[in-house]
């Protein structure tokens, strides 16, 4: 799937799909947070030469993933993030996430996929009678791993 284009040309970051377990999510505008990291751990074995240390891979850990998107006539984000509150039957349920980004021609590039995603923060839109910006909502996922394909 992911190749080197021909043109040498970046892919666009504006071109996304958002999909929780297997079903695509009303549009999302902004997806930011896909990182990964491991915590080097520091480590001296007594007949290293002195003054060195080793540095070593510790935990993988991942900050959560932020998802925006314009409120539309779907419960299905805060009917999830209501699970997580009240304690379903498997807590916290969990789901797998996939973020889709795609060419020109809408064909797959890259896929990020969020293994045991949960939403641990959805916040509402600000609302202003002056104004007259879109109502967004943005949600938070905290996840065990992220894996690219």
């Amino acid at each position: 799937m992911a190749t080197e284009r021909e043109n040498k040309n970046p892919y666009s970051g504006f071109n996304f799909i958002v999909s929780i377990d297997g079903e695509t999510v009303a549009a999302f505008q902004e997806v930011s947070g896909l990182d990964s990291e491991n915590t080097p751990i520091e480590y001296r074995e007594g007949a290293d030469a002195m003054n060195t240390v080793r540095k070593l891979p510790g935990l993988e850990k991942y900050p959560n993933l932020t998802l925006q998107r314009g409120m539309t006539g779907s419960l299905f984000l805060w009917e999830w993030r209501k699970e997580v509150r009240d304690g379903g039957s498997a807590f916290p349920p969990v789901r797998d996430v996939v973020i889709d980004l795609q060419d020109e021609q809408h064909q797959s590039v890259y896929k990020w996929t969020l293994t045991n995603a949960w939403c641990c923060k959805l916040t509402g839109p600000s609302l202003n009678a002056k104004g007259d910006e879109i109502a967004i909502e943005t949600m938070e996922l905290a996840y065990d791993r992220l894996d690219i394909e």
